[in-house]
């Protein structure tokens, strides 16, 4: 089992992959100790893009609920 620090969650394996997915499909791509679990979505950090490097936050659908570019 994972130790998580400052009160992160520990996200599914399953859902890390669906993340993954997801996210090449946008030419996009995460390390996956980047993704957290926020309230009912998630928190991706450095997330590295055909078009640059974003900080994004998905819904529990795993659709973008905003993406900031850093």
């Amino acid at each position: 089992m994972q130790i998580n620090t400052a009160g992160a969650q520990e996200v599914p394996a399953e859902k890390v992959t669906a993340i993954q997915a997801m996210l090449k499909t946008m030419q996009c791509e995460v390390d996956p100790a980047n993704i957290e679990a926020n309230g009912d979505g998630f928190e991706l950090d450095d997330v590295f893009c055909a078009d640059g490097q974003y900080d994004m936050d998905l819904k529990g659908d795993l659709t973008v609920a905003e993406k900031r570019k850093e």
